[in-house]
This record gives structure tokens, sequence and C-alpha cells, in this order.
């Protein structure tokens, strides 16, 4: 879908909002009008202190009627306090709504395989939404305001001289009509601009977050050059940006005096004619000075600044808060070869069906992370049968982790086969794929609410002997016994666990879950070399499918094969196999060993 067709979502997010929020939508309305009283009455008010007071001998009526017009001044001033409360009662809901929207629509497309960066869903989440809160609040502020009072204007004009309204509108809507082309590209180039600072805000996130490895690769001017790159990228969008904003400006400030300059050349006729006062002249006067030229001026540079950023954010968190959005399919092309266009993203499928056993397989797997990117896994064939133990090794950044999501069928290979007993990774029925996979994480989570609760998360109906056993087959007995037990509050609820202590909370969990394939993504890096030989033995002797990544080679030297990752080096085989074929894993274990480390 282009960047400039209009999706759903953008067209009914306020549809449905206001819908919701019925009582405060027309709040507001009722009270924008009684505040544009003042907008509507100023012409009339000064042509009749004009014609039914000063120039017809009676000063008194003349200033009555200008202490009406003082009055309204002060009537406004009390709708608009009225009012403000119920522009809050709109826009902070807003915000709540569309924080849960593209929280939840980055969780969906997660799951469904989608490949955002973190820089960039951090921009939608904190950048754009307040961006959004801060435009929808300023627009309900001004533009409702100008827009009603321009509107009123014209409506009081038409009532003080139909022959002057009719005179003067036909300006109005021409530059209100020439804008609008020019609002487009400004779209354009304000979407521009917001896809630049997205690319801008993920790659110095990701720059800063291996800073160390960027530095001990000797690659600090090739990725300041990047940077410096997309810096002037958005540096050039944001000034095409105030260029056409500027453009904007001059053509309606040209255009907002073009009724005071017919109204001041059929001035003339229309006295003589008698068809218009001195006091009716004033008054229209007033109107477009004080009026329309200004209400004009204000309300199309606030909708081509304020109105046309908002669409463009719109339309952009549009494209993250939609669940049902899948990963768009890559065309091959000059910068993506054929052999790239991804699978589709696994998902719930009406063909999708349980494996007949938890072997896994991959022939000539390969994945990379966005279209035209290096494979991070590149023709990676594997046999797992059930019952298997594999450690997997390799500098940082060789693919080990992103092995495990493809393994967990949290996303699906752009390249080659990925099967699950049998059943390729996009076709394996998800209820099956979340009991029989767990992956652990390097950074476990701990639940708010008791030991027992976090225990049985993944096998609801253990008992709390079960989950004795499996707190003590890992090694997390002590720690439920220090704790005070099942009963016991943690999480934000309960004491602070250290990353070691949250760690054997998430293996027993995972003990005692049904699972028959479990991955551990450094999931004991915070233990000792005891405890974590402890939990992997563990695993293994209950006949669990086991794939350990781990930086510590004394994983290795437990595990039947070992998969050494680090692209056309990539190799597999037992540890004596390794130190005569893998240059890396011999230095790997050299290092180790050098180091002292059991």
């Amino acid at each position: 879908m282009s960047e400039s067709a209009p999706r759903p979502v953008d067209r009914h997010l306020f549809a449905g909002f206001l819908r919701q929020h019925r009582g405060a939508a027309v709040a507001v309305a009722g009270w924008s009008l009684l505040e544009a009283v003042p907008a509507l009455a100023s012409g009339l008010l000064v042509a009749a202190a004009l014609d039914r007071g000063f120039l017809a001998g009676r000063p008194a009526e003349g200033f009555l009627w200008i202490g009406l017009l003082g009055a309204a001044m002060v009537f406004r001033a009390l709708m608009t306090r009225t009012l403000t409360p119920w522009l809050g009662r709109l826009v902070e809901p807003l915000r709540d709504e569309l924080v849960t929207a593209v929280a939840a629509g980055a969780v969906h497309r997660a799951a469904a395989g989608a490949r955002d960066t973190a820089g960039a869903g951090v921009a939608r989440l904190t950048v754009q939404v307040e961006t959004v809160r801060a435009l929808v609040s300023a627009l309900l502020r001004s533009a409702r305001q100008l827009g009603v009072s321009l509107l009123m204007a014209f409506v009081g004009l038409a009532a003080l001289s139909a022959p002057v309204a009719a005179a003067t509108l036909p300006p109005v809507l021409l530059t209100l009509l020439l804008c609008v082309p020019r609002l487009r590209v400004l779209a354009r180039r304000q979407r521009r601009q917001l896809r630049a600072e997205e690319a801008l805000t993920a790659a110095a996130g990701e720059t800063f977050d291996g800073i160390r490895d960027v530095v001990a690769c000797g690659a600090r001017d090739r990725v300041a050059d990047d940077l410096s790159a997309r810096i002037t990228d958005h540096r050039d969008a944001v000034r095409a940006v105030a260029r056409t904003a500027s453009a904007n400006t001059l053509l309606v400030s040209l255009g907002s005096h073009l009724p005071l300059l017919v109204l001041l050349l059929a001035a003339p006729r229309l006295l003589d004619r008698g068809a218009l006062s001195v006091g009716e002249l004033l008054g229209a006067t007033s109107y477009l000075i004080s009026g329309v030229a200004p209400a004009l001026r204000s309300l199309v540079a606030v909708l081509g600044s304020w109105g046309v950023q908002l669409a463009t954010v719109l339309g952009r968190l549009s494209r993250s808060t939609d669940p049902a959005r899948r990963v768009p399919a890559r065309t091959p092309g000059p910068d993506i070869p054929a052999r790239h266009e991804p699978a589709r993203a696994p998902g719930p499928d009406a063909s999708a069906r349980p494996p007949r056993s938890p072997d896994l397989s991959l022939v000539d797997v390969g994945y990379a992370y966005g279209p035209g990117a290096a494979p991070v896994i590149d023709g990676l064939s594997l046999d797992l049968p059930a019952g298997s133990h594999l450690t997997v090794v390799g500098p940082s950044g060789a693919g080990k982790s992103t092995l495990t999501t493809l393994l967990a069928g949290l996303a699906a290979p752009d390249d080659g086969r990925l099967t699950l007993g049998g059943v390729p990774v996009t076709e394996v029925d998800r209820a099956w794929l979340h009991r029989e996979v767990t992956l652990i994480p390097q950074e476990a989570y701990v639940f708010t609410g008791t030991v027992r609760d976090n225990l049985r998360y993944l096998n609801p109906r253990a008992r709390d002997a079960d989950l004795l056993a499996s707190a003590e087959a890992v090694g997390a007995r002590a720690l439920v016994d220090r704790l005070g037990g099942l009963d016991t509050p943690v999480g934000l609820d309960g004491p602070p666990l250290s990353s070691g202590e949250r760690q054997l909370v998430a293996l027993a969990r995972a003990h005692v879950s049904p699972a028959s394939v479990v991955l551990l993504d450094e999931a004991c890096c915070h233990l000792d070399p005891a405890a974590e030989e402890r939990a992997e033995r563990a695993f293994a002797a209950r006949g669990t499918t086991l794939v350990v990544v781990a930086h510590r080679i004394s994983s290795a030297l437990r595990a039947p094969r070992v998969l050494v990752l680090d692209g056309e080096r990539t190799a597999i085989g037992t540890h004596a196999q390794l130190l005569g074929e893998s240059p890396l894993y011999a230095d790997l274990v050299g290092h180790w060993v050098a180091a002292g480390t059991p």
C-alpha cells in the first residue's frame, strides 16, 4: 500500500473515537457556537452604533451598542473558560487509546513476524503519540475557533449586506481552493520527514547499543558516514517542509487581503446607490479586517502545519496500530535477489495443523532483518530429532538469538525450509506451538503475583509437588524457600530479585511446563557455572529437545553436538571434531582455557 493511499484506520480513527465520546464532542460543538457569538455580532453592532447612534445624533445609543460589543467579548472569554475542560475530555482519552493501540499493534505484529526496528517503535510510542496529542489539542483550541469564527463572520456579513458578502466570498473560496493541492504537497513532504526521523532514530539507537562492537571492529568511520547520511536526509526533509509551508503562507497572505480590496473598490458604487450605509460599510470592514482576514490566514496556516502534520503522523501510526497488518512482501529487484522472497509470517490459518513430533529440521534456511539487508543466517541446514541436545556458540551478532527465534516459530525464514515435526513453520498450529515449544531469553521475566503463579504459568494444572520438584531440579528450590514458599508475592508486589534469581524462576517455569522443545537463549548467563550445569542437565534428563545458546564453552562440552555460527565459517559437530575442523571454535576454546574459566 502506498504512503499516499488513505487507510481505513486513517479515515475512521476520529469518527470512531468521537462516537465513543459523543457527549464531550457535542458539548465542545455547542460551546464553540456560543464562543463565536462576538464574531457573528461584531460588525452588526458596529454598524448599529454608527447608523442608529453617532451618525443619527444619538451618541448615548451609539455607546450602548459599543458597550454590547464589549459585553460580547466578555461573554466570549467566559465561554472559552467553560469550553476548555471539555477539550481535555477529548484530548487525554485519545492519547491513552493511541498508546494502547500502538503497543497492542506492536505485540501483534511481532507475533506475526514483523520486523520493526526498536528505534522506530520507540519513536511511534513516544514522539509520535505525544505529537498527536499536542496537535489535536492545538487544533481543537485554534483551528476549531478560527473555523467557527470565519463561518460566523460571513454569516454576520451576509446579514449586514448580502451584496458585500456575495462580492467578498469568492476570493476567500479561491484562496482555500488554491491551498488544497499545496497542502497535499506539504503532506507528502511531512511523510518523508517522518520516515527520515524514524530511520535516524533507529540507526542511532542500534549504533549506540553496539558501540563497543563498532569500536572493536574498526567500523567507526563507516558507521559515522552512515549516520551522517541519515542526518543529511533528515535535514533535507525538514527544509523541504519549511519551503512548502512558506509558500503556502505567502499565498494565503495575498488571498486574505483580496476581500478587503474588493470591498474598497465596490464601496463608492454601493454608497451612491444607497445599497450600503456608512455604518454598514464600517461594519463590513470590521468583519473583513478583524474577522475574515486573520481567521483565514491563521486557519490555513494552522491546517497547513498542525493539520498536515497530524494527518501524516496518524497515517504513520495507523501502519503500526492495525493488528491484522502483515509484513509486506518484498518484490525482487536490483537490490533484493529473487531468492530472498520471504515466506509468509507465521500466524493463524485455516490450514494450520499440529506436527507429528517435535523433530526440527532446517534446510538451506536464510533470514535477514529487512529488505536488502545482509542475511544474519544464510544457507543453514540442521536436523534436531526429538530429545536432541545442541549448544550454539559464536561471536556476537552471528545470529544465535535469531536462530532460537526461528526455531520457536516466532518468525518465518526468508529462504529455505524450516519444519516442526514435518510441518512447515508457517503452517504449524499455534496452540501446539505455544504448548510444546518454550523459549527463555537472557532477560527473564517475573510476573507480578505469587511464586506459584509464576512457576505454573505454562502449566496451570501443575500441582505444588510438581512445582517444587522442578524448582529442585533446576536449582531454584533454595530461592523458593528463602522467599517464603509458593504463596510469597513476587514482581511489583514482592522483594526485588537479582538477574540470576529471575533466571532461576524462568528455568523452573519452563521445566514444569509440558514443552517438548526448550530453547535457552543465554538463559543461564547470570548464574555461576555450577548452577548453569545443573539447570542444563535437568532439562536434558527429562528427554526434552534442548538448544542452548551460551558464551561459556562448558555448555558445549556437555552437549553431544555443537553448532558454531559465524556466516561462511558455520560448522556443526562434536567438540572433538570442531577442535580440528573449525578454527573459530578452536580459538573460542583456547581463549576460554587461557582465561582459566571452568
